[in-house]
């Protein structure tokens, strides 16, 4: 190499060319270079395609790069309480582990008219399939929500599950990311589930957890007394509601 070549500084000026750049990758994120020149040349700028090159890979934007998923703006809702069963159901998972360390997670599925405990269903793996399998067992039993609401977790805005939902005239509702408490039953529900089952028992395989939770679907639904339903069963409440009479 020279030492003329070596000691050579560039005169150019590649403030501009750097903000428009950086101005499209905000803008175009999925798009290249290739798209930037051409969308740079419609502008009426005529830089050089060689010098957008240069640009373009000194600033590391020809390398990769991993994003998360952009969510969609949710709008806040109020979280009302149901005139009748079937018309907003609540689900999200919860998360432990096996005395041995393997992980697994549980699916809870709520109605919010009674806070009656659907499903609880422990599995090492739930994908989005598994979720609509889950939820077509409890519609055969339970008849079809109108309304799910849920949060922003991937198997709950999967395009499996639109689908599922878009034929099935189910309505998706879902929360604004980071605030829980507007899905604040099925919240509810996991406080007292943690504390009954998951708190409270060391199990050493996926059955064990199975059969604790069946035990505490059927207590929850059937006995316990629940202080917004007026002291008595979901079971009972809907009972009452619909016939006036609790057994």
């Amino acid at each position: 190499m020279s030492r003329s070549l070596y000691y050579y500084v560039s005169q150019k000026d590649d403030t501009a060319v750097i903000s428009k750049l950086q101005e499209l990758a905000v803008k175009k994120p999925a798009e290249g270079q290739d798209k930037f020149y051409y969308r740079i040349r419609n502008e009426g700028i005529r830089w050089n395609k060689k010098r957008i090159q240069r640009v373009y890979r000194l600033l590391g934007m020809n390398k990769r790069k991993r994003t998360r998923k952009r969510i969609p703006a949710r709008v806040k809702q109020p979280l009302l309480i149901p005139q009748q069963p079937n018309q907003t159901w609540s689900m999200d998972f919860m998360h432990d582990a096996l005395m041995n360390g393997r992980k697994f997670r549980v699916l809870n599925v709520i109605d919010d008219y009674n806070r009656e405990a659907l499903k609880i269903e422990p599995y090492f793996s739930i994908n989005s399939n598994r979720v609509i399998k889950i939820l077509e067992r409890i519609i055969l039993e339970k008849g079809k929500p109108a309304t799910i609401r849920v949060d922003n977790g991937p198997e709950f805005i999967s395009a499996t599950m639109h689908e599922w939902c878009m034929e099935k005239n189910i309505k998706l509702h879902f929360i604004q990311p980071g605030k829980p408490m507007q899905n604040g039953y099925i919240e509810r529900f996991n406080k007292s589930y943690r504390q009954g089952v998951l708190d409270a028992n060391l199990f050493s395989d996926l059955m064990e957890v199975k059969t604790a939770s069946d035990e505490f679907e059927e207590d929850y639904n059937f006995h316990r007394p629940h202080e917004s339903l007026g002291n008595i069963s979901p079971v009972n409440y809907r009972l009452k509601n619909s016939t006036h009479e609790v057994f």
